[in-house]
């Protein structure tokens, strides 16, 4: 995980602005053991005046290899730079197993002899990129400018332009003034002409040289997301998915495969807890998608590293003002009363009788009204340009969770709210988004095959897997990042993807057939079939639960609770 920034303003804009200093400070947030900035001019061939000026920006979270890459990365033979964001598990069809940000440089240095030519190639290295990132590339041969986000958008990066379109910045994060930033699509890789044979767009319009380049050159028509073709498939008679349904097996098998991809050789972290080696941590409701993660870490740690289980809940108002009204209210308080610290103390339980000998350590973090409302601004300043009510309640929860500080305990004979607080000392996050709109998890699913079927259902599924970086993977992005951590999504690998977007829909979600003698819940039934092999029975039968609605952040402020979700933040 890192920060990266880019401005590229005309040479008549005058002297190069410094990096404001809040800009800096979210930046460096994201990523805490290096900063560096670099200058580049691009020169008129006629003449050699300036046509502009380039400033790179880049903050690192070392994660991958054996040592700080310092950003931004420069080639020295050409003095291109590379600001990477994000985790190339595979490129050209290999896994990265060294420094992500080195390799890929190095394979954007265009080879002397290319005869696709110089666009083409670069562009074919960086759609061979799997894995989760954002990214700025500076080919300075070309004077030219490559930039994006990947398929999914699972890393985040926004755009500004001037308003006199004579300078244009991209960021990890918002600046000051936040209202003129947007979010880069994900939907290709766009790159800026900054050469002089571009001048007939004007050489002070920035914005009017850049171009979009589709991921796939030739998409068709049931393509998802660039990744892989949807099946669309109907059955023309009932069939049900069992236990020996192949999808089951088939994935544990690419689920397996991601989750080892994103926990194995994950370093140390600096200043480690004497006796306590924790690299992974796991933003943990109880629910089905994060406890089966849990389950399969367990199976391809190293037997000396520990987990840390972190669950959040929320004082929320209205919740406070219902128990002070009942003569017996819950015990453990409003906290212990949250949705997913219920089910998050079942699963950590059944998860302790699967993973024997395993160090699985919950952390409760309890987040009051006050403390909440104490950082408010700085959720609002992270989640922008996204603004609505929905977006802030969700931020609440993964902002604090990523923060990972609570009460934590390996043994409910531990527990002792009182007692100092812990903070976990793992730098990567696992989450079990996606597997929600992979699988058939949403109560819309259900609803979109009652009305029309098998078909209604599809459509379903296709619209929610090509819009789920729009809808919020950057916005979670930059939430969690602030505090120097990186969130790690097994069910978004590409490979997972596409298997699952190649599935029948009928091997994922069985709402055709309501019962089942062991799991009685259709939606997303191949997973709960998965738990159910694994050792995780109840968890294969915990109903989906939004997380603002089981961690209780929804609407916090609305003394009613009648406030619409697609209400602007006040």
């Amino acid at each position: 995980m890192c920060g990266i920034h880019a401005l590229i303003s005309d040479a008549n804009l005058g002297s190069l602005p410094p990096l404001p200093e809040d800009l800096r400070r979210s930046l460096s947030n994201r990523g805490p053991d290096y900063f560096g900035r670099i200058h580049r001019e691009v020169l008129r061939e006629e003449d050699g005046t300036i046509l502009f000026n380039l400033i790179f920006t880049s903050t690192v979270l070392a994660l991958r290899g054996d040592h700080v890459a310092r950003q931004p990365l420069e080639d020295p033979e050409s003095g291109s730079v590379l600001c990477w964001n994000g985790e190339a598990w595979r490129l050209e069809g290999r896994q990265v197993d060294d420094n992500d940000g080195e390799v890929i440089l190095a394979r954007l240095r265009v080879p002397e002899g290319t005869t696709d030519g110089r666009e083409t190639y670069i562009l074919n290295i960086l759609r061979s990129i799997e894995g989760p990132f954002a990214f700025l590339y500076y080919d300075a041969a070309a004077k030219r400018i490559y930039y994006g986000r990947d398929r999914l958008g699972r890393r985040s990066l926004l755009w500004n332009e001037a308003h006199d379109n004579r300078s244009i910045s991209l960021s990890s994060v918002a600046g000051v003034p936040m209202s003129n930033w947007k979010e880069v699509a994900a939907d290709g890789i766009y790159s800026i002409r900054l050469d002089s044979a571009a001048d007939a767009v004007g050489s002070l319009d920035v914005t009017a040289r850049i171009i979009r380049h589709d991921w796939v050159p030739s998409v068709e028509d049931d393509m998802v997301s660039s990744i892989g073709t949807f099946n669309t498939t109907v059955p023309d008679s009932n069939v049900t998915l069992d236990f020996d349904t192949p999808s089951v097996e088939l994935l544990r098998r690419w689920l397996s495969e991601s989750v080892k991809l994103r926990i194995l050789n994950v370093p140390e972290p600096p200043g480690p807890t004497a006796g306590v080696d924790i690299r992974i941590a796991v933003l943990f409701s109880g629910g089905l998608d994060c406890t089966v993660v849990v389950r399969l870490a367990h199976e391809f740690l190293p037997p000396a590293q520990g987990i840390d289980l972190i669950n959040v809940a929320f004082e929320n108002p209205r919740q406070v003002a219902l128990f002070a009204k009942q003569l017996n209210p819950p015990e453990g308080g409003v906290y212990e009363a949250c949705p997913d610290r219920i089910t998050g103390r079942k699963a950590f339980a059944e998860l302790k009788a699967a993973c024997l000998g395993r160090r699985l350590r919950f952390i409760a973090v309890n987040v009051p009204f006050n403390e909440a409302m104490t950082h408010k601004s700085r959720v609002v300043s992270l989640i922008y340009p996204h603004n609505t009510e929905m977006d802030l309640s969700i931020a609440f929860a993964l902002y604090f969770a990523a923060r990972g500080m609570g009460d934590g305990y390996v043994d409910e004979s531990e527990w002792n709210p009182s007692s100092a607080k812990v903070m976990t000392p793992a730098r990567v996050l696992l989450s079990g988004l996606g597997a929600d709109e992979l699988f058939g998890g949403y109560a819309r699913h259900e609803v979109a095959f009652r009305k029309e079927g098998y078909r209604g259902l599809i459509r379903e599924l296709k619209l929610d897997v090509a819009r789920i970086g729009q809808r919020n993977l950057g916005r979670d992005d930059r939430v969690m990042a602030h505090w120097g951590k990186e969130v790690r999504f097994p069910y978004l690998d590409e490979q997972l993807v596409r298997y699952a977007i190649s599935c029948p829909v009928w091997q994922k979600c069985d709402f055709q057939n309501q019962t089942h003698p062991a799991i009685t819940d259709p939606a997303k039934r191949v997973l709960r079939l998965l738990a159910d092999e694994l050792g995780l029975p109840l968890a294969a039968r915990e109903k989906k639960r939004a997380i603002q609605f089981g961690s209780r952040t929804a609407k916090m402020e609305s003394a009613t609770g009648k406030l619409r979700g697609t209400a602007m933040i006040i």
